[in-house]
């Protein structure tokens, strides 16, 4: 779409209307510390480009905190030619699909490994991959026959994962990581990956996935793959039997260990 051009929708079509919400660290009891308060977030939105802007909701967060949601205009516009779109650069396969390829290019089931690492207790989202309920109205890894699941659940240590994996011989490991405070989940992949490569060869392909997760990222985090928001079971399956399974016309696998190729299989 070269030359197409959008501006924020708000009230009327191109009004460049857009809310914003934040949290500074002030209090809101008293009137004086309110109207500061509101003082303050007026100047961060402006300091933002909205222009006018206005508060439409302020709450106290305990004694030394206030939320706050803005309304305002910005006048930025959007230029879609400008627009990085990652395709997927995979197919997504049938449950009956991946079977398939499964059996075709290894011969045996397909094992893999997850987990939910260090202090975070959240396994909603590696459940939703690997439990056979699924996600989505999609079945989770359980469901495929020609898959092996190993699900270590919550707080797992790093070394212990690592340890697990190697005695599974897991062929992929899937790490979901929900808690972001202060980039925990960017330290915990990057702890992952650099433990898996100390313990040598052979590395199974590694996956770490969760809402915060930039799919973008996995070259910097040192992993094969990252799956953002939104990751249903069938892309999950679809991936992994995109770098570990030969299709049935022959195409050869990718060996676990090694770092993930681009295009079709």
């Amino acid at each position: 779409m070269t030359g197409a051009f959008v501006r924020p929708y708000g009230d009327t079509t191109g009004d460049g209307r857009v809310q914003v919400s934040f949290t500074l660290p002030l209090p809101f009891g008293t009137q004086s510390e309110k109207a500061l308060a509101e003082g303050a977030a007026m100047q961060l939105a402006a300091k933002m480009g909205l222009d006018p802007a206005m508060v439409v909701h302020a709450k106290g967060m305990g004694p030394d905190f206030t939320f706050f949601v803005v309304y305002g205009r910005v006048s930025h516009l959007v230029d879609l030619s400008q627009v990085i779109v990652a395709e997927r650069e995979f197919p997504l396969l049938s449950p009956a699909e991946v079977n398939l390829r499964i059996r075709t290019g290894l011969g045996r089931k397909l094992v893999v490994v997850g987990a939910c690492i260090g202090t975070d207790a959240h396994t909603v989202g590696i459940d939703a991959i690997l439990n056979v309920k699924g996600h989505a109205g999609e079945k989770g890894l359980e469901y495929y026959r020609e898959v092996r699941v190993v699900n270590l659940g919550s707080q797992v240590a790093v070394p212990d994962l690592v340890a697990r994996a190697r005695a599974e011989s897991a062929d992929a490991v899937l790490v979901s990581q929900v808690v972001t405070q202060r980039d925990a989940h960017i330290d915990g992949a990057r702890k992952v990956a650099a433990a898996f490569d100390a313990a040598g060869p052979p590395r199974p392909v590694l996956v770490v996935g969760g809402p915060r997760f930039d799919p973008s990222m996995a070259a910097s985090l040192g992993v094969d793959k990252v799956f953002g928001r939104g990751t249903t079971p069938g892309e999950v399956a679809s991936y992994l039997a995109h770098v570990l399974a030969s299709d049935a016309s022959g195409s050869s696998r990718v060996p676990a260990g090694t770092r993930e190729t681009t295009g079709e299989p």
